[in-house]
């Protein structure tokens, strides 16, 4: 029972974590008190993104007539939808549990919570408590839906992003309470799949962490297609006693009624850190999140933390990456602290948003003189051959030295694209470099060589 790394938790932090320990000669042991893949991969991430492809299948099978098909008319059983979703997400766990096999990594199903001395006492569905040692504990806990006091889940009517994924039938109409990726994503789905969607933000613009084009472009966008936003907004109370549900939404006109069969809460994340020992061990938190140093050390030596309980990006990505750093830097590697700076984030509603670095306004804010350059994506010939030509490449480069400052982008396929911008970000590449670099034609990414050379007013088809 004794390891040298024990990993608690097996979303995307935790199991990245434990093969990355693994490999570099680690006798390890992953904890799971549920599915291997935790959220992002049963709940989140995976399953969503099966829930958008199903949306935009339907949405091109209704629009065959634009690409020259006979009209065909589209239809779908909504359980059947689910199951699909489900059946994505249950392949990937299975895929999971083979690398942990594969990398010869114990799996621990149970409840643990971490003790002094390096020790966890893990309890299974039985409610027996066996206790593990290990020389480096990593708690990778994840987070869960955020609940607001006026806004409590009830899982029916009231729901989280965890229902949204499994409702047994398709509601008429929802209303989603907050418009950052979680939010957008699933009103974009259930709207195209014909529900009556209302979406409500409290900030001025919807998935308010964007370039301010961006979010406006992407509100036009989403309206076009039948979505309602009210932005300037916050839902105070609903009423779940009648059939549906009645929601008061504030906004700058005063207070108005809206009714819907759901509201679905997409109001952001709450970490897990409830209930798993670190208040016993002393390990200090704040603001709901564990404090660690930049190797992820928490106040408590050989106890580390990951991921969505720490104060940083809550994503997929970045959780793997911290622990692929904690375990390298563990093993007495030489390692470079990750640049939270260029960091890509993604939203995979239609159409998609990328983007990473400095918005226009933040670039300003911080004394930049900048060249701002963009491209639409109509002008792109390969956008235009695919009928998506919905939404822009933005980039931002300092005007001085030409460093990449952020690269915004907003249309079909782009999340697929902005790794572009974070390796050249990362290799220090300048604008005139990117122009430089020949892109192949026809493709969607030429459309970030051509935003370069507007920036520097060399662009050729605008």
């Amino acid at each position: 029972m004794n390891y040298d790394i024990i990993v608690i938790g097996s979303g995307p932090g935790g199991y990245v974590t434990a093969i990355r320990a693994a490999q570099l000669g680690f006798k390890t042991a992953i904890i799971e008190k549920e599915s291997l893949g935790g959220i992002c991969l049963n709940w989140g991430c995976i399953p969503t993104k099966a829930l958008l492809k199903s949306a935009q299948v339907f949405h091109y099978i209704n629009h065959a007539e634009d690409y020259g098909l006979n009209k065909v008319e589209g239809s779908f059983e909504f359980p059947n939808v689910i199951q699909r979703s489900r059946g994505v997400a249950n392949k990937m766990s299975k895929g999971i549990e083979f690398l942990m096999k594969k990398n010869k990594i114990d799996v621990i199903l149970g409840t643990a919570k971490v003790q002094k001395g390096k020790k966890v006492s893990v309890t299974d569905k039985d409610g027996k408590a066996t206790e593990y040692t290990g020389t480096h504990i990593i708690i990778a806990t994840g987070a869960r839906s955020r609940e607001l006091p006026n806004l409590p889940q009830d899982g029916k009517k009231v729901i989280g992003y965890r229902q949204a994924l499994s409702l047994p039938e398709q509601p008429k109409s929802m209303i989603v309470v907050g418009s950052g990726a979680i939010g957008v994503e699933f009103a974009d789905f259930y709207n195209t799949m014909g529900t009556k969607v209302t979406v409500v933000e409290f900030m001025p613009n919807i998935v308010p962490v964007e370039d301010e084009e961006i979010s406006k472009h992407l509100e036009k966008s989403l309206k076009k297609t039948g979505i309602e936003i009210m932005t300037n907004a916050s839902v105070e109370s609903v009423d779940t006693s009648g059939e549906g549900v009645k929601a008061t939404v504030k906004t700058a006109k005063g207070n108005i009624t809206l009714e819907a069969d759901i509201v679905l809460s997409a109001v952001g994340i709450a970490a897990n850190i409830e209930n798993i020992g670190l208040e016993e061990v002393g390990i200090q938190t704040d603001k709901g999140r564990v404090l660690v140093n930049e190797w992820y050390e928490t106040s408590v030596p050989g106890y580390y933390a990951i991921g969505d309980i720490i104060p940083t990006q809550a994503l997929a990505h970045v959780a793997s990456a911290e622990g692929i750093t904690c375990v390298e830097k563990i093993k007495g590697m030489h390692v470079e602290k990750i640049d939270y700076g260029n960091i890509p984030g993604c939203t995979y509603c239609h159409p998609e948003v990328a983007s990473v670095g400095l918005t226009e306004k933040q670039a300003k804010e911080k004394g930049y003189e900048i060249k701002v350059g963009k491209f639409p994506l109509s002008a792109s010939g390969k956008a235009t051959a695919n009928g998506n030509t919905d939404g822009f490449i933005k980039v931002i480069f300092d005007a001085k030295y030409g460093e990449w400052l952020g690269c915004h982008m907003i249309g079909e396929g782009v999340t697929d694209m902005v790794a572009e911008a974070v390796v050249a970000r990362k290799l220090e590449t300048t604008g005139h470099e990117i122009i430089k670099s020949i892109h192949p034609h026809p493709t969607v990414s030429e459309a970030i060589m051509e935003a370069a050379a507007a920036a520097y007013g060399e662009v050729i088809h605008i």
